[in-house]
């Protein structure tokens, strides 16, 4: 009868300790406050980082809630947005919703498609982060309401829209020019 109680007390004494070890603590909150446009880090609890963002403009809201990501690329193009470049980028909808680098200009206004956009060094930074820690410790919170005007849920736009314009494309001036939106 001894023996039992022994191993359960073992069991969860042995529970405890794996509890508390670095490695069970090691969660990542990536906050976003649609208001503020500031994205906040924690790691462990304690604050690593607080950096500019862009989220939804009018009309492409970044959706509120609670997130895990589950896609991570180093570099992925937008088939839904010319091929923009998304570098850095961390899937958190089903919808296509990332947090990605960016140079495009308007960091700390709401101007994006939906998307979370950081700067490319902060971009990378979180990226590193992420994937040292592992996406399953990760969460991504957006919350705050969105900016005034008209709002609906991100629609992905339609290859027809492109092709309605007439105007031939114009091959950019040097080689990086709009490729990151």
């Amino acid at each position: 009868m001894k023996t039992p109680r022994f191993l359960a007390s073992l069991l969860l004494a042995l529970g405890l300790v794996c509890a508390a070890s670095p490695q069970a603590l090691a969660n990542i909150v990536i906050r976003i406050d649609k208001p503020t446009q500031t994205m906040t880090v924690s790691v462990d609890g304690k604050l690593q980082y607080r950096w500019a963002v862009s989220t939804g403009a009018t009309a492409y809201s970044t959706p509120a809630g609670s997130y895990k990501p589950f896609r991570m690329e180093v570099m992925h193009y937008s088939r839904e947005w010319d091929n923009a470049g998304m570098p850095h980028s961390i899937f958190f909808t089903s919808r296509g919703h990332a947090i990605h680098g960016s140079d495009h200009p308007g960091r700390g206004t709401p101007v994006s498609h939906g998307c979370v956009r950081l700067s490319l060094t902060n971009a990378a930074t979180l990226y590193q982060l992420v994937a040292a820690r592992g996406m399953g410790t990760t969460q991504v919170i957006v919350a705050g309401s969105d900016p005034p005007g008209y709002h609906a849920a991100t629609k992905i736009q339609t290859r027809g829209r492109a092709q309605q314009s007439a105007k031939p494309r114009v091959t950019p001036s040097w080689p990086f020019q709009g490729l990151f939106r």
